[in-house]
């Protein structure tokens, strides 16, 4: 009797214990399939989020979308006039400089421009093998005086400039640089080309740009007409003029190209590795087609066999 009882209670329970299962499976079933449409639209809702963040995060550290044009409250005339693009030797994928060009633009540099601007991050070395030859620039530096030492009675000398020394200062310093040029700081020139927006173009338009100011502007006295420089008015006076140096390969200096061959020079200045960049560049691009070609040929060769196989399945009789 009572072996019935127990197995009769049984069979209850487990009867009970089955139904609440099905119960649970069919919650959790109804509970997914209601879920699935809110998960499946949590993907383009986090994308947008993240999007509108990003767009908010770039605009408050540079105050513009990149796709957006710029507001600004400065007039063309404030910001300068936009410079033309010129068809420099050296830009291309393939092209490198004119070494000649920068041997000429030294040469104006030297004569013209370091009366007031320094080249901080050019040694004379550097100029070795690019527009001089060794004995050149020994001869170049041996001219220049640098102060060195403590000597043995700890005092110190001037010497002979050499091959590590960098390019003399005009000035000793910034208050003399202000002194000297009426309260403007003659910049330094080693990365102008790379500070300045337009680059080689706008150094170049700078150059040859300076005109009298039309009428209704009114310059101050010290200061000069240059419409391609912010604001028009600026402390640097015209300084190439036509023949104003003697280029020893016998090519006439002209104000443009005086202009063009400094711009050479200070491109150069201020990315001494392009040519190196571009040559190791193109073996990189040589190496990586080659060994992606053969990576290719392997991957077909060793992987036909295992693609064009065919799988048949013979049930036992």
């Amino acid at each position: 009797m009572f072996s019935r009882l127990s197995s009769r209670s049984l069979g209850a329970s487990a009867r009970l214990l089955n139904r609440q299962v099905n119960v649970q499976v069919r919650l959790a079933s109804s509970q997914a399939s209601t879920r699935a449409p809110l998960s499946s639209n949590a993907l383009p809702i986090t994308f947008a989020l993240v999007s509108a963040g990003t767009i908010a995060w770039y605009t408050h550290l540079y105050g513009s979308l990149p796709f957006l044009p710029e507001a600004s409250a400065n007039t063309p005339a404030e910001d300068g006039l936009h410079a033309s693009h010129y068809p420099w030797d050296h830009q291309g994928f393939l092209n490198t400089f004119d070494h000649a060009s920068i041997r000429r633009g030294y040469q104006v540099y030297r004569e013209v421009c370091a009366a007031c601007h320094s080249l901080d991050r050019i040694a004379w070395r550097n100029l070795v093998g690019v527009s001089h030859t060794v004995d050149e620039v020994k001869e170049m530096a041996a001219e220049v005086e640098y102060e060195d030492g403590p000597d043995d009675n700890g005092e110190m000398f001037q010497r002979p400039g050499k091959l590590a020394d960098y390019m003399p200062k005009p000035y000793p310093n910034e208050e003399a640089a202000r002194a000297g040029n009426a309260g403007a700081l003659p910049p330094d020139l080693s990365l102008i080309i790379k500070a300045r927006h337009g680059g080689c173009d706008y150094v170049f338009s700078l150059l040859t740009g300076y005109v009298d100011p039309p009428a209704g502007v009114e310059i101050r006295e010290g200061m000069n007409y240059n419409p391609y420089f912010p604001g028009g008015a600026i402390s640097m006076a015209r300084l190439l003029f036509d023949g104003l140096v003697e280029y020893p390969d016998g090519t006439p200096a002209t104000t443009s190209q005086m202009a063009k061959d400094v711009v050479t020079f200070l491109n150069w200045a201020a990315e001494p590795e392009h040519d190196t960049r571009k040559k190791i560049g193109m073996q990189a691009v040589i190496i990586l087609s080659a060994l992606t070609t053969i990576s290719l040929y392997v991957k077909r060769f060793k992987w036909s066999l295992i693609k064009s196989r065919k799988l048949l399945y013979n049930p036992p009789k």
